[in-house]
């Protein structure tokens, strides 16, 4: 929910379609100053119908004053302590921050330097009034990784003239550099490095190849025009005097291992760059501990497309490099082996970030592999469930970011677990399973449930026939944008020279059933669940019908004709309870009611038997296939579910 203020102004940013759906960011303002943690993302389908929302503000921001009783001066002061050497300090403005509790009036400055950690740009929140540190926000993000193992590769670099530079020609912004002077490697002919781990260029072939594979791949799997998302990059610096690697939001710079080895690998450029991606999607840097394991996710993917036998592609980061005879320095489907905790607890967002990608590095695990492994090691759960149905990891990592285009300034794991269950809703329509591996590896990783998490409810058929009076049959569907669509036989067994025609409106499970009388009836969800249905004026003639709109909500939709020429309609709504509703007389639904069977189920049908008995079928929950039959032409008391062999998908 969006919580307005008198003050408030709304900025329309990113608007990124991916799947079957839009992702619509916009930041906010208050009295004209940019407010810290008053983004939100709308999401629609591809009609522009709304289907979710992701709001970073909690709470109004109420009659806010926007005089502030220090001066910049004496905030930029305040910011430059909280780093032990400034070099640069990137200008201060007064915003209004409302990231916790209520909002406050802050001048917010950018400093860059050393911090405890190392290289550090930092912006600092200074509450304008007090002159109090509010919130920091730290841009480089440091990893670590595998080391110089590509081996021979082949890279796309620029020409001109006689000169060869290490310049991706699609990409401009993307190159390799020495970090000691951050000129971009150039030569006479196009053949670079001399395969040696401690030779700078060497390493930057590895982190340029690294980066084009990562590019390549986000284009494939995710269609993302490169890492910032409008075609562009960062330079690669590699010379970084430090057992360490860092993005900073204007470059990557790569260090080295104990040995002096360049550390140019898959998962440590893929994960750098990783950052970069978090950082160009709604809602910056991803907060509360959840930052390594998403840029983690992207070093996976790279590795897995990039596929290269000299680096074969696993779910361990680091694995290569020997830092301090430590091995690998996460494991993404058992992190405890190296020290991290499999199981996210309400301390997991004050740990070290590091550590703290544990229980994410862990469910992305489980999605992609599940906890048998699939080929890949088996991975422990902490309730010990079994999570099955993995999904590999493209389909993972396109969860990964669809769920990221929801993404505010007030991430969590907790909002991940929303977002990435709306995200596999919207990738995956008309299907729960999905959603239900998403569901079982956050459960599996111990991130409880949200109140704002979705539910998936799989819609019924969306195609459906019935029988004209005149003996032609027609034929009635659902589209990819759920138009709704029919086409009716020229004559009896005929469909030469029939076409489609389109109804109005838009629904994703349809029904239909010949009135007593003769005229087909249609019946409808739409995309809120809605029931709706619509009759022929005359018998073969839909002109001057409408749509009208039963009370209820359902999710699959069934109908059939009753000995007596009533029609009967049935669905299952939104948590599976079977309802049915029996016309008062034959063409009049007036006086009729919902009425409610015993059961579950998820799927629906109904036809009637030669003995005038309708007879129900549908799939429960878990697939397995029932049906009852009326009692008596008309009557179901008495009748009972019974349980055909075989499962279906529910």
């Amino acid at each position: 929910m969006i919580w307005p203020s008198a003050g408030d102004g709304y900025v329309q940013k990113s608007v990124t379609a991916s799947g079957n759906a839009r992702y619509i960011a916009y930041e906010r303002t208050y009295k004209g100053l940019p407010v810290v943690g008053g983004d939100f993302v709308v999401v629609t389908d591809k009609t522009g119908a709304m289907t979710a929302t992701s709001v970073a503000q909690t709470r109004a921001i109420g009659d806010l004053a926007t005089a502030a009783k220090i001066r910049p001066t004496d905030a930029e002061t305040v910011a430059r302590r909280q780093l032990s050497k400034v070099d640069t300090v990137g200008g201060t403005h007064l915003v209004v921050d409302a990231l916790d509790g209520a909002a406050r009036l802050a001048y917010e400055t950018t400093v860059s330097g050393m911090g405890a950690a190392g290289v550090s740009r930092l912006s600092v929140d200074v509450d304008a009034i007090s002159g109090a540190v509010l919130h920091t926000t730290e841009h480089v993000l440091h990893g670590t990784g595998t080391g110089w193992i590509n081996g021979s590769v082949t890279i796309n670099t620029t020409q001109s003239g006689g000169t060869f530079r290490m310049q991706d020609p699609s990409m401009p912004s993307l190159a390799c550099q020495d970090a000691a002077n951050n000129t971009t490697f150039s030569g006479a002919d196009d053949v670079w490095g001399n395969g040696v781990s401690t030779n700078r260029e060497t390493g930057c072939v590895d982190a340029f190849y690294v980066a084009q594979q990562e590019a390549a791949m986000l284009s494939s799997w995710l269609g993302r025009n490169g890492m910032d998302g409008a075609g562009g990059a960062w330079p690669i610096r590699v010379g970084l005097n430090d057992e360490n690697a860092f993005y900073d939001g204007s470059q990557v710079q790569i260090g080295h291992n104990t040995a002096g080895a360049w550390i140019s690998s898959a998962d440590v450029v893929g994960h750098e760059m990783g950052h970069g991606v978090d950082d160009h999607t709604p809602g910056g840097i991803s907060r509360g501990g959840t930052q390594e394991f998403v840029a983690d996710t992207f070093g996976a993917a790279t590795e897995w497309f990039a596929n290269n036998p000299n680096d074969p592609p696993d779910y361990l980061v680091g694995e290569k490099i020997n830092l301090l005879g430590t091995g690998p320095i996460r494991n993404m489907y058992n992190p405890s082996a190296v020290g991290d905790p499999n199981c996210y607890s309400s301390s997991t967002p004050n740990q070290e970030v590091h550590a703290a990608a544990g229980p994410g590095d862990h469910w992305f695990y489980l999605v992609a592999q599940g906890s048998a492994g699939n080929g890949q090691p088996a991975s422990p759960t902490c309730d010990g469930s079994t999570v099955g149905n993995p999904l590999g990891i493209q389909n993972a990592m396109k969860i990964m970011y669809n769920a990221m285009l929801m993404k505010t300034s007030t991430s969590s794991y907790l909002k991940y677990r929303t977002w990435t269950l709306t995200a596999a809703m919207n990738l995956f329509p008309g299907s729960c399973s999905a959603f239900n591996t998403v569901k079982a590896a956050w459960d599996a990783v111990s991130v409880p449930a949200q109140p704002d998490d979705p539910t998936c409810t799989v819609f019924g058929s969306s195609i459906a026939a019935a029988r004209n009076a005149d003996g032609r049959l027609l034929l009635l569907g659902t589209n990819s944008l759920d138009n709704i669509v029919y086409r009716t036989q020229t004559a009896p067994d005929s469909w030469d020279g029939s076409g489609w025609q389109v109804f109005d409106g838009s629904l994703r499970a349809v029904a239909a059933e010949t009135n007593s009388d003769g005229r087909v009836e249609l019946f409808g969800v739409n995309s809120v669940g809605a029931i709706v249905h619509r009759v022929q004026t005359t018998p073969g003639n839909w002109g001057g019908s409408g749509w009208q709109v039963f009370d209820g909500e359902l999710a699959s939709i069934a109908a059939a004709r009753n000995a007596d020429g009533r029609l009967e309609i049935f669905g299952a709504n939104s948590v599976g309870a079977v309802v049915h509703r029996v016309q008062s007389a034959p063409g009049d639904w007036g006086g009729s009611g919902w009425q409610v069977f015993d059961g579950s189920l998820t799927q629906v049908a109904a036809e009637t038997n030669s003995d005038g008995k309708v007879e129900l079928f549908g799939v429960n929950s878990v697939g397995a296939i029932v049906h009852r039959v009326q009692s008596t032409p008309g009557t179901w008391g008495g009748s009972v579910w019974q349980v055909f062999d075989g499962v279906l998908r529910p």
